[in-house]
């Protein structure tokens, strides 16, 4: 009886919200195949994609196509499949930079041994590795091997290379061996690979209104022409933290003091030095939305800078005066303050007490510690172990992990915000 209220116009809503509601309608993937047994799955995940709306491109490797051969790709994902890195009738297409820009996503299922290890050491040879080492998208790896294979030594420390990468690795989990084996190594359903990129499509939604402002790296106070005072930081989480928020849609600033870091083009990067022009330069760039102060500031600076360089005495005095707490300043601005501030705290001792204190005294909303004296998280290292201080004495604690990998939880708990 409900079914004589429903009207056909009705119909077409609920069908168009059904088709809204799938985070991959629309979307194009590049699916990369390798060679592996596992390679029979992939043809599921493409039967999978155009269920879901998904646009496909597809290349195969030499030793995927052993496994699967192009006419059934093509077959199911109604479009080209591209095998050869220098082919005479698209040498002027240059797949391998084309296939990288025109993909929303590249998916790597399954990802061989062979080919994580290409990935993780830059090597080139073929179009799948060159496509991958061109790309400025995001991609997603499902590795597939031989439980040994998987547990080898080169094999965790690759994985580890691409993780710093920003490669996304999709499994294994732990099931039978085609090789009659049993163990971790076996790639994930397709269906679940599905859902894995649903969740990320779902959650990448256009921030591009939003601004952000990070500051990274240590500054340098000058002393003379030649010597100045600094610290340790290397700027990397910081570094990482720019590159999570502009993944998420972020018009990013990144304000950095000395480093040897590389970051992405569309993050506007700003080179400082000193203390004061750290300062300078985050004024200028407000207002943003967001403004997270990783930078590891000098206290202080010299009073009376020598023009010339100081010759070498017995004994040296300096006269400090105290730099601009720029975290300060922008935290308390009534104008220029964003809408959410959040510290850095490099701790030694008393963590807890010292990141509430600069979270109270500072008047930001948040307030990210971490001990610098344990040496696995400390000054130079990929990895991290910080605490979240908020306002309403919450604290959250991201366990160890690569400096990338907290940076995006970060982010995601900024997105929520």
């Amino acid at each position: 009886i409900y079914y004589w209220f429903i009207s056909p116009c009705n119909f077409w809503s609920i069908g168009i919200l059904i088709h809204t509601m799938n985070n991959l309608n629309n979307k194009k993937v590049l699916l990369i195949i390798c060679g592996g047994i596992a390679a029979y799955k992939s043809l599921e995940i493409i039967r999978l994609f155009k269920k879901n709306g998904v646009t496909i491109k597809t290349i195969l490797t030499k030793n995927g196509a052993e496994f699967v051969t192009p006419l059934s790709i093509t077959s199911l994902s109604q479009s080209k499949v591209y095998q050869d890195l220098f082919s005479l009738e698209n040498e002027a297409e240059m797949d391998h930079i084309s296939l990288s820009r025109w993909a929303d996503l590249i998916l790597i299922a399954p990802a061989t041994a062979n080919t994580i290890s290409k990935l993780a050491n830059g090597i080139s040879d073929d179009l799948a590795s060159t496509v991958a080492l061109a790309s400025n998208k995001k991609i997603f790896v499902a590795p597939a091997m031989n439980v040994r294979m998987w547990e080898h030594q080169s094999t965790k420390e690759n994985i580890a290379k691409l993780k710093t990468y920003n490669y996304k690795i999709i499994g294994p989990t732990i099931g039978d061996m085609a090789c009659g084996e049993y163990g971790e190594g076996k790639m994930l359903d397709p269906k679940e690979i599905i859902n894995q990129l649903k969740s990320y499509f779902k959650n990448f939604k256009p921030k591009n209104k939003f601004k952000a402002i990070v500051t990274a790296g240590p500054t340098n106070e000058y002393i003379d022409p030649v010597r100045f005072i600094t610290n340790k930081s290397s700027g990397k989480q910081g570094y990482e933290i720019a590159k999570s928020l502009s993944k998420q849609g972020f018009d990013t600033t990144l304000i950095s003091g000395p480093t040897n870091l590389k970051i992405e083009n569309n993050i506007n990067l700003i080179h400082v030095e000193t203390a004061e022009e750290m300062f300078q330069a985050t004024l200028k760039n407000l207002p943003v939305d967001v403004a997270i102060f990783s930078a590891a500031v000098g206290d202080y600076k010299i009073k009376n800078t020598s023009k010339i360089k100081i010759k070498k005495q017995d004994k040296l005095n300096l006269e400090l005066e105290k730099n601009v707490d720029i975290l300060n300043y922008v935290s308390n601005h009534n104008s220029l303050r964003p809408k959410l501030v959040v510290g850095f705290a490099a701790e030694t001792n008393n963590l807890e007490d010292y990141a509430n204190k600069k979270l109270n005294e500072k008047n930001c909303d948040w307030i990210i510690a971490n001990d610098v004296m344990n040496k696995k998280i400390g000054f130079n290292s990929d990895y991290n172990e910080v605490s979240i201080f908020y306002k309403n004495d919450k604290i959250d604690k991201l366990a160890y992990k690569l400096k990338s990998e907290i940076s995006d939880e970060i982010v995601e708990k900024i997105i929520n915000h």
